[in-house]
């Protein structure tokens, strides 16, 4: 199937609609890979930037490694305050219109320092797009700094000095990305614990099954919690080699971070397998969409695809929600108030007095939003 496409919509499933209404949390979301096409070449443009491809085929990958490359290179197209302000807007007017009411969104500010785009424009656009976003379509947002394991420990440090010295209300902690045999954890140990003592919360990349069990090892979610001092971890599907492994993540239960969606698609089956695997073994789970604009997909399309794979239903479906909410970084009185209109909507659509109602009122106004 031409990569370029999107999936097609899974059968099987609750509703489409119903799934849409459901509201969800997107915890593991890249805003890079937020980047409509549209978007993309009209950035490229305005900035004299070619693309390495076509606009209607740069989402189509040759392998895992060529995904990272095209990441990168649309880091290149934002420039000016007002193109990270349009980047996070779109991305959550996309959130949202997949019935998202809270992101949690990575942004790597070494992919702009080179281009002479400072931390603090970065910081102005994004954090004016969550707040116009937040009043135009109800969705909250947080954001992730997040740093990417193959580039010099001199750059991680620069970013760290500009995360630590510009403190924002809305950075609420910092992430590591990229593939692990160019950075396993313990290369990050001392950046991560100098985060951890300016307040940061902590994430990680760890597991990828693009990868290797040698390039990424079950040991680095030991090391991620231990060395890292992470709190919550992105992906984690290699761990299911090491039984050990995965009886110490059960038992501190921390909130693996899974997509159900890949960058290559003959990766996607294998990855449904591990996310059942995982559920099935007793770990903390909640569901994202890692780079949507660029894997084709949403948070909808997103869970539709890994109910129908995992031979899930309804119920799993509202226990992800409910999880996004517990994982997320949202402080202790606003995840409180967003768990409590997730049930109120979950039990609004359950109900089977609802079924031939109107879709019941929409309560993200009611105060998460910054």
């Amino acid at each position: 199937m031409d990569d370029t496409q999107p999936d097609p919509v899974p059968h099987g499933t609750p509703s489409l609609p119903m799934l849409r209404q459901l509201p969800k949390v997107d915890l593991h979301l890249h805003i890079a890979g937020t980047l409509r096409p549209a978007t993309l070449a009209a950035l490229a443009q305005r900035h004299g930037l070619a693309l390495p491809r076509p606009v209607d085929s740069l989402y189509t990958y040759r392998d895992f490694d060529d995904f990272i490359d095209v990441l990168r290179l649309s880091a290149g197209a934002l420039r000016t305050a007002d193109d990270f302000h349009r980047m996070a807007y779109e991305a959550l007017e996309d959130a949202a219109a997949a019935g998202t009411w809270h992101a949690e969104m990575s942004f790597n500010p070494q992919y702009y320092l080179p281009h002479g785009v400072p931390y603090r424009v970065q910081l102005e656009g994004l954090a004016a797009g969550v707040r116009a976003a937040g009043r135009d379509f109800g969705c909250s947002a947080l954001l992730i700094a997040a740093i990417d394991r193959g580039l010099p420990l001199a750059s991680a440090d620069q970013a760290m000095d500009d995360i630590v010295s510009q403190r924002h209300e809305l950075v609420v902690g910092i992430g590591v990305d990229g593939p692990e045999r160019a950075g396993p954890p313990a290369r990050l140990a001392d950046l991560f614990q100098r985060a951890g003592r300016a307040g940061l919360r902590r994430t990680a990349h760890v597991c990828e099954d693009n990868q290797t069990l040698q390039d990424a090892p079950p040991s680095n979610v030991r090391d991620c919690l231990q060395l890292l001092g992470c709190d919550r971890l992105d992906h984690g599907y290699n761990l299911l080699a090491s039984d050990e492994g995965v009886r110490q993540a059960r038992d501190c239960g921390v909130y693996f971070c899974v997509c159900g969606i890949t960058s290559v698609r003959r990766n996607r089956q294998q990855r449904l397998n591990s996310i059942r695997a995982m559920h099935d073994a007793g770990l903390a789970l909640s569901l994202n969409t890692d780079d949507p604009a660029m894997f084709h997909t949403d948070q909808t399309h997103t869970l539709a695809t890994v109910l129908e794979g995992c031979g899930w239903g309804w119920k799993e479906a509202c226990d992800f929600s409910l999880a996004g909410v517990d994982a997320c970084w949202l402080d202790a009185d606003a995840k409180r108030s967003l768990r409590g209109r997730f049930a109120q909507q979950i039990a609004a659509l359950t109900a089977p007095s609802e079924a031939t109602r109107a879709p019941s009122t929409d309560p993200r106004s009611a105060g998460v939003c910054s």
